[in-house]
Order: structure tokens, then sequence, then C-alpha cells
């Protein structure tokens, strides 16, 4: 797996699923497990790999010189 998401888009994501998981003490009991939305984001900003960009051909991280 080659990277495909770039710092700035990396750092957008930790935050907004920081967010998202936050909302665990705002929701419903009933509802609270949505709240687990938050992992996607976490997890492809840490691995620095979307699945949907490269099924769409995105990429936001710069092209490595070699």
């Amino acid at each position: 797996m080659k990277a495909n998401v770039g710092s700035t888009d990396r750092g957008l994501r930790i935050v907004a699923s920081l967010l998202i998981f936050s909302l665990y003490f705002f929701l419903g009991e009933d509802v609270r497990w949505l709240a687990l939305i938050g992992l996607v984001p976490l997890i492809t900003g840490l691995a620095r790999w979307c699945p949907l960009y490269t099924l769409l051909g995105i990429r936001t991280c710069r092209t490595q010189m070699r």
C-alpha cells in the first residue's frame, strides 16, 4: 500500500475522528454506537492510506522522488 493521504489531509482526518468520538458523550444511549464511525478517519489518517482514494485515483500526498 502506497501512501495516498497527505499531511494536511491526515491531520484533518485525525481531528475529525476525535470530534466524532466525542459525540459518544452527547448522544443518547441507543445511538452511541454511531461514534464508532470515528474509527474510519482515524485508521486512514494513521495509515496514510485511504481505500476510497485508491478507487477514485485521488492522491493528496506529494509524489516521492526516486
